[in-house]
Parts: structure tokens; sequence; C-alpha cells
């Protein structure tokens, strides 16, 4: 079992994939200045409803069972004023206890998985290539500056699933899936409903 700091968001986080957030309350400003400091990264957890506080009571947040680790990649002070970092999902976590600490902080004892082993993309999943080699012209995720190994069949998988509209109760489904073939299995389908919808 590791201890983390929890960043329970509305939006759910899948390994490799790419996340622009605004920080801007201390207890988030000091957990962003320690991980830098230290090099570490964060846990973060879907909030299955409401906000932190709303979604569940004042010392457990109505949280998922499993979530992401996350690693800082950039930031940059916005012109809003406030704090901007972009994290990258690394390994996922089950979720053991969660409580908050007294600075507010959502903290919690998880399993770690530990990191995806890369697995070769095949023939008949090229078409997800495509579709994401598509998604990475647009400007707005341009200004993302992805990296993407597009032989690696999980990171081009994931990396879908975060960048597509997809109900962040779906994105936090497929999180939870147990292998490379039953998670592509189910993003094809969801491909198939959103050119049903657009055609």
């Amino acid at each position: 079992m590791t201890e983390i700091p929890l960043f329970p968001l509305s939006s759910a986080l899948v390994p490799y994939g790419y996340m622009p957030l605004q920080i801007f309350e201390q207890r988030y400003l000091d957990m962003v200045a320690a991980c830098m400091r230290t090099g570490t990264g964060f846990g973060v957890v879907w909030l299955r409803q409401g906000s932190e506080v709303s979604g569940g009571s004042q010392t457990t947040p109505d949280v998922g069972d499993y979530g992401t680790h996350a690693r800082i990649t950039d930031f940059d002070q916005l012109p809003n004023g406030l704090l901007g970092i972009t994290i990258r999902g690394e390994e996922r976590f089950d979720i053991a206890e969660v409580w908050r600490d007294p600075s507010g902080l959502i903290r919690s004892r998880v399993s770690m998985e530990g990191p995806l082993e890369p697995a070769p993309m095949t023939d008949e999943w090229r078409s997800l290539e495509v579709v994401l080699r598509g998604l990475e012209s647009h400007p707005h995720i341009q200004r993302m500056n992805l990296t993407i190994d597009y032989n690696n069949a999980w990171e081009v998988a994931f990396n879908l699933i975060q960048l597509l509209p997809f109900d962040e109760s779906i994105k936090y489904e497929l999180l939870g899936m147990a292998t490379l073939n039953e998670l592509i299995v189910e993003l094809d389908i969801l491909l198939n409903q959103i050119s049903g919808e657009e055609g």
C-alpha cells in the first residue's frame, strides 16, 4: 500500500492521457509545489457526483474505487493569474481508504497496479490510430503538445478515451477494464456510435 494525495475531479484521467488543470485552492497549490519539489505525483480520482464537498461528507468525498496516478509535465501562469498545469496519467490504482488531512487535502491509501506493459498495435486496431492522428491535427489539441507512441496499443486507446467527448462515467468504466482487448472492443463500439450520430 502507498499513501498519496488525491485530486478529486468531475473528469476521469486515464493512463497516458493528458489533462490541463487550473489550480487556485491553497491546499492544491501546496500539493503541486510539493510534487514539483520532490519529483512525485498525485492521484486523480473521479467524483461520482456533486463537488468534492457536496458529493460526500466533509471527510469522505464520493469518489470512485480506482483512479490514475498523475505526473506534472508542464506548468505556467495563466492570463487569469491562476496556476495552470498539464498532467499525464501513469499507472492505475485501487483505493483502500480515503480521508481529509488538517489542511483540507484529500489523502488515500492505494494499491498501485504498476506500469502497463507496452502492447504492439495490430492491423485490426489501425482504425484507432487514424482517428487519433485526426484528433491531433485540431488546433486545440496541437496546443497540448502530446507525445504519443503509436506503436503502443494501450497508449493509442487511452489517448483516444481521454480526448474524445465521452461521458465521464464511461471514461471511468473504461479505465477499470482488465484487458487491452476488452478495452479496445468497447472503444470501437463507442466510436461507431459517435460516427453514427455524426453521419
